[in-house]
């Protein structure tokens, strides 16, 4: 007799846990298989140290074959679902299909970037949803430094030391205070850097930063932002993005290179195509994870719509939290539809929230006791190395270097701004020349998510992030990517380009203004 067999789409915060925890719970009786675009889980509260130059990328990446002893790791997107047929199509890194039988299916997809209808923001804009935006914001910034110190122009100069933030949320507030103190750092004491001033500014149009957090930790994260130097500004957004910066709603214009966007995310498309009863980009399920009339799929995390307990006709938010502890339900509950155990539903208790504003600020209310200074730091540090799943001992090893030795701020070429495009299904992926893309449940190849309608205006948008961001998931407005180069000498596949092979005088290939190296 054939043992059941469980496919998990995705190892983000609820498809790691679920796969743990149900590799546990099955003791070698059950067959599964994790489908995933990467090898790794990747721990995002820690990616703007990433940015800043604190952590190396492989310290908040964990070896998904490496923990996952007993699951099966199958490299690819997925690109369609056959309900009646039990089957997830699926596109390898190399462009070759497969698919993947199932008794069980879990869909936990995750989240990509939020797209508002913008005028240039898909084309000069950057997310912060995966390690490849994070590697291009670290070399960008650098980048960007260097080159202002090279140009005799003081505008030219002013222009690309200041970084502009979009969305005051939870990573756009990190983003914004880790970025300031790496980008000071290049110029502190650098004698041929004397009187350069690297301005940041965070926008959003909430009314205060983090406004989902108890307005005492807003305050404080305010306070810090200001005194370190950056420009906060509430209740302002971005009209219009263009190659020489970007046009305010206040009306002002801000000479720029840099545009992070960090106001959101939306789930995965693939939770939209499966066209069953959905919240707002998220697909409905039960108390117990399950979908009514499916009982033999799952969903949880950012792709899933659950019920929250504590607040009776709503759902609960999209953040790692919930993710992390719905995973390890979901895990219990397709155990026990194979026979092992009774299904639970999914509760939960708010333990508290935090954000890292670098150095040795921060800002928390563990267990509703609010913090802040060097007590919230260390608080801080200590969940994120109690919370990680591995990798503790290097973390707390960089974090060691970084506060006893300058950090090293070099560029590597390695992710260049047409790889990471805004709008794209796949932000864990960078993008590579001539490479598959996603396919829809239409059978289309597309790089880019689901266009968002451009009925709900920009203005009612405030910031959120992908870490921990707040419920949203409105389909993004569709706008084309930055292009890749393309060309018969380029292969298809995973290598990244550190070059672009076109020539910037190519009018169908433009340099991009945001790339800093023209």
């Amino acid at each position: 007799m054939s043992r059941p067999r469980t496919v998990i789409i995705g190892a983000g915060f609820a498809g790691y846990r679920t796969a743990r925890t149900l590799s546990r719970l099955a003791r070698g009786r059950a067959d599964i298989t994790l489908l995933n675009p990467t090898d790794y889980f990747l721990y995002l509260p820690l990616l703007p140290q990433v940015a800043a130059g604190i952590l190396e990328p492989r310290r908040v990446t964990v070896s998904l074959s490496g923990t996952l002893r007993q699951v099966r790791l199958v490299l690819g997107e997925a690109d369609r679902i056959d309900l009646d047929a039990r089957t997830v199509h699926y596109t390898g890194p190399e462009g070759d299909g497969g698919s993947l039988s199932y008794d069980r299916l879990v869909l936990a997809a995750g989240s990509v970037n939020k797209l508002l209808p913008i005028p240039g923001v898909a084309e000069h804009a950057h997310g912060f949803r995966g390690l490849p935006e994070a590697l291009y914001l670290r070399d960008h910034v650098t980048r960007q430094v260097e080159l202002a110190t090279a140009t005799d122009d003081p505008a030219s100069s002013a222009a690309r030391c200041t970084f502009v933030v979009v969305g005051a949320g939870y990573t756009g507030t990190e983003v914004a205070a880790h970025g300031k103190l790496f980008s000071d750092a290049q110029v502190h004491k650098h004698p041929l850097r004397t009187g350069m001033r690297p301005r940041w500014l965070l926008l959003d149009i909430a009314d205060r930063v983090l406004p989902e957090l108890d307005e005492r930790l807003s305050r404080t994260a305010d306070r810090v932002l200001r005194e370190r130097g950056v420009d906060v500004r509430m209740g302002t957004s971005v009209k219009e993005a263009t190659r020489e910066g970007v046009l305010l709603t206040d009306g002002e214009f801000v000479d720029t290179r840099t545009l992070v966007w960090c106001v959101g995310v939306r789930p995965d498309p693939l939770a939209e195509s499966l066209g069953l009863p959905m919240e707002r980009g998220r697909l409905l399920v039960d108390p117990q994870l399950r979908v009514p009339g499916r009982p033999e799929v799952f969903a949880c995390g950012d792709a899933a719509a659950v019920p929250d307990p504590e607040k009776p006709g709503q759902y609960t938010p999209m953040t790692a939290q919930h993710a992390w502890r719905q995973g390890k339900v979901c895990a219990h509950n397709v155990a026990a539809s194979l026979g092992d155990g009774e299904p639970r539903a999914y509760r939960h208790r708010d333990l508290g929230f935090l954000v890292d504003l670098g150095g040795v600020k921060a800002a928390a209310n563990p267990l509703g006791v609010n913090l802040s200074g060097p007590a919230a730091g260390a608080v801080a540090r200590g969940y994120h190395l109690a919370a990680m799943p591995g990798n503790r001992v290097r973390v707390a090893a960089d974090w060691l270097l970084d506060a006893v030795l300058p950090r090293q701020a070099v560029q590597l070429g390695l992710v260049r701004s047409w790889s990471v495009p805004l709008d794209t299904a796949s932000p864990e992926l960078a993008r590579v020349p001539s490479g598959p893309g996603r396919k829809r449940s239409g059978g289309e190849a597309t790089e880019s998510a689901k266009p968002q309608p451009a009925a709900e205006p920009a203005r009612k948008q405030s910031g959120g992030e992908p870490a921990e961001s707040r419920p949203g998931g409105e389909p993004a407005k569709k706008r084309p990517g930055p292009r890749p180069p393309t060309g018969p000498h380029l292969a298809p596949g995973p290598v990244k380009r550190t070059d672009s092979p076109d020539s910037p005088a190519d009018p169908d290939h433009p340099v991009d203004p945001f790339e800093g190296d023209s």
